[in-house]
């Protein structure tokens, strides 16, 4: 199978059979073999009946429905599992994506051997207080922290080589950054389409400005989990053993300083009038509880289990 098409949707109604129909053109075109995996996220409007009616009509066509809405990255999580085509296509099912872009992003996985593409939507119809200018930032933002040069990780539009989407964990809201994942995963081939990006036809967007102050904590979280994430003792135990040492060697001295006070018959005041002394203990407190840390981060990835972190109610035309 040439393509799959996962599309990921919460209350889209008004959207879905317009983008239907224009997918199904391309397919055409083009000659491709293909599924196309809806991702409904718990929509309380009538997207999953009108899924529904597409795959009473086209085999090709598949679903997937939340119990209630968990969130774009756990659709995808479950989108990548089911998908059997040797390129997966991501893309949104507000209009914003266009299906024209599809056959030349699979020509770069395809062709020029890319493990992922993600579009970058140059021009934009959103905004510009609003979605561009904090985009702008966020972006700049997750370049010098991942290493990953896009100028657009939020685009939606982004293809992928099936071993790609595989081996990687999308949870959280982690789906802004499946390049950083894909390359801490060890695919480095990540490349960029400039794609169209058309004003939004129906309806409003679901993401407000939460979603950058979300994205930036999850940047952090993701920075953290690709360099300590599989050795947590590695941080935590090498800076609360620092912190541990340097605290004991200062209640060290202090208590030898004492000492050396008494046996020469030299003035001292007790350790406890000494503010250094409550410094060094809150130090070595502070050590011995990050090594804990460390510690217990350890036991935790030895012995976790891998829950499923969504519910879903029904699927459409899967074997």
């Amino acid at each position: 199978m040439n393509l799959s098409i996962l599309i990921p949707l919460l209350n889209e109604e008004e959207s879905l059979k317009e983008l239907y129909t224009w997918i199904i053109k391309v397919m055409q075109e083009h000659r491709y073999s293909y599924e196309i995996i809806f991702l409904d996220d718990g929509s309380s409007d009538k997207s999953w009946f009108i899924i529904q009616e597409f795959a009473a009509q086209n085999p090709h066509v598949k679903g997937i429905r939340f119990m209630k809405n968990f969130g774009k990255s756990q659709a995808l999580h479950a989108g990548f599992a089911k998908a059997q085509g040797d390129v997966i296509i991501t893309m949104d099912a507000d209009l914003q994506d266009s299906p024209e872009e599809i056959p030349g992003l699979y020509q770069m996985i395809t062709q020029e051997n890319f493990d992922l593409v993600s579009g970058w939507k140059k021009k934009r119809y959103d905004s510009v207080v609003a979605k561009n200018l904090p985009s702008k930032l966020f972006n700049w933002a997750a370049r010098k922290t991942s290493g990953v040069h896009l100028n657009d990780f939020n685009c939606g539009l982004k293809a992928y080589r099936n071993i790609v989407v595989k081996n990687i964990e999308v949870s959280g809201e982690m789906h802004r950054y499946i390049p950083v994942l894909a390359k801490n995963a060890g695919f480095g081939k990540i490349g960029e389409k400039v794609v169209q990006h058309q004003a939004r036809k129906y309806g409003e967007t679901k993401f407000g400005m939460e979603r950058f102050i979300n994205g930036f904590l999850d940047l952090i979280t993701i920075w953290f989990l690709s360099r300590f994430g599989k050795r947590p003792m590695h941080l935590f135990g090498a800076i609360g053993s620092l912190m541990f040492i340097i605290g004991f060697l200062l209640a060290g001295y202090i208590g030898f300083s004492k000492l050396y006070h008494m046996y020469n018959n030299m003035s001292y005041s007790l350790v406890t009038n000494n503010p250094w002394f409550f410094i060094a203990l809150t130090t070595m407190i502070l050590g011995t509880q990050l090594f804990l840390a460390g510690f217990l981060g350890e036991i935790i990835l030895r012995t976790k289990n891998n829950e499923e972190r969504y519910k879903i109610s029904n699927e459409i035309n899967f074997s």
